[in-house]
């Protein structure tokens, strides 16, 4: 099964990201994982995918990545995702200084996430 991650730069995203993954199984809806935040620390992290209507689901699914391997595909909207720090209260909103958008992750396999 293919996905494909179609994501604009925007008010989100910094990057512009189109690919096609080959996925090894149905992907599944994720709300928390462990990534690195922007000062590069990994770090707990909620997640949501975000469209140009606002949150929407998260999903993520090992996929295959030609010349690197298997990897864990984490990708939401047409948009990509939006992440902040676990302990985080706030509502997602694109003005908070705590969140983060990008694109798609591409984590390592083994990677912990939270349904």
């Amino acid at each position: 099964m293919f996905v494909e991650v179609d994501v604009t730069a925007g008010s989100n995203s910094p990057m512009t990201v189109n690919r096609m993954f080959d996925v090894r199984a149905k992907p599944q809806r994720v709300s928390r994982v462990l990534a690195a935040n922007p000062q590069g620390q990994d770090t707990w992290c909620d997640v949501t995918g975000w469209s140009a209507h606002g949150p929407c689901p998260a999903l993520a699914a090992v996929a295959e990545d030609s010349g690197e391997g298997l990897l864990m595909l984490v990708y939401g909207g047409d948009e990509g995702i939006r992440l902040k720090p676990a302990d985080c209260t706030e509502e997602w909103d694109l003005a908070s200084a705590r969140q983060w958008g990008e694109a798609c992750l591409l984590l390592d396999q083994d990677v912990r996430l939270e349904s």
